[in-house]
């Protein structure tokens, strides 16, 4: 007899995480529950596959011999199950789209955009997925993948193509500082000044933005200051302390794609100014898997909403 397949996902989950617990967030389920999947694989094996520390878990021998193959073989499943899905649906007629998203990108720019992509692509039901990270591709059964992306970071089982450039600025309810009646932007120094009284509002993801912004106009800035300067209430979602800016509570460090409508609005306004390209590109994550005419036609209504 074959072990259950849970437990093997558990151990190959565990085994490339290091960590019980960081296997159980992406298996949605409890560490308490990868620990006994992983025991019952232990007890089928006759052997310790971990070794258990005060400091945490290792792989023994056994368990580096085993993982490659078992990883492997989970990916081999993964695009088993997702070709079976695409015959079925292309059997029965039917047509989906879905979609992973950051949250961030998911509420604030597909969103406002999901009437136009379903106008290009009739008859396709658009299902949108936010995650924190972009999936692994050969075992998730999404389509596409909208992430930012800074450098070379990849996503498994998925080739990037760029849709935009973003640029990092800092933003402001215009309560908390009008801008100049010149129309200049306001000096640097004015910036810290309203830092030093509200601070700087962070998303727990991009929380580096402020350092990467302020060391980009303030040359010689060292990371520890720049943190300091912005220090700041933190949220969990980008969405959260974007709605933090717009009540007035502080600065928040924008990515200018995401909160384009809002400054066309003058709900915020940017009145230091002083856009910074550093990196970060709004991608596009297809698949490896899948060819054909329908994902070019779905690639390109998506590039189609870069405004």
């Amino acid at each position: 007899r074959l072990p259950p397949h849970t437990a093997v996902r558990a151990f190959e989950a565990a085994a490339r995480h290091g960590s019980f617990a960081r296997a159980a967030e992406e298996l949605f389920v409890t560490p308490a529950a990868v620990a006994q999947q992983i025991k019952a694989l232990e007890t089928w094996a006759g052997g310790a596959l971990f070794e258990r520390h005060s400091q945490g878990i290792r792989l023994s021998a056994h368990g580096r011999r085993a993982l490659p193959a078992l990883s492997a073989a989970v990916d081999q499943l993964g695009l088993a199950v997702q070709a079976l899905r695409q015959e079925t649906q292309t059997a029965a007629r039917r047509s989906t789209l879905q979609v992973a998203a950051l949250p961030a990108m998911a509420q604030l720019w597909l969103s406002p955009r999901l009437s136009r992509l379903k106008a290009a692509l009739p008859g396709v039901q658009v299902s949108v997925t936010a995650l924190e990270q972009p999936p692994n591709f050969r075992r998730e059964p999404f389509d596409l993948g909208l992430f930012y992306a800074r450098g070379a970071e990849a996503a498994v089982g998925a080739t990037g193509i760029p849709l935009a450039r973003d640029r990092l600025v800092p933003v402001c309810s215009p309560r908390v500082r009008p801008s100049q009646d010149s129309g200049r932007p306001r000096p640097i120094d004015d910036l810290i000044d309203v830092l030093a009284q509200s601070g700087g509002l962070h998303d727990t993801v991009w929380r580096d933005d402020w350092s990467r912004w302020l060391q980009a106009v303030r040359p010689g800035t060292a990371t520890a200051e720049a943190d300091a300067l912005a220090a700041g209430p933190d949220f969990s979602l980008y969405s959260l302390a974007l709605q933090a800016a717009l009540d007035g509570e502080g600065v928040l460090m924008g990515r200018e794609r995401l909160v384009a409508p809002l400054l066309e609005k003058g709900r915020l306004h940017a009145p230091w100014g002083r856009p910074k390209a550093l990196g970060d590109t709004l991608m596009l994550w297809v698949p490896a898997h899948r060819k054909g005419p329908l994902l070019a036609q779905q690639v390109q209504a998506l590039q189609a909403l870069v405004d």
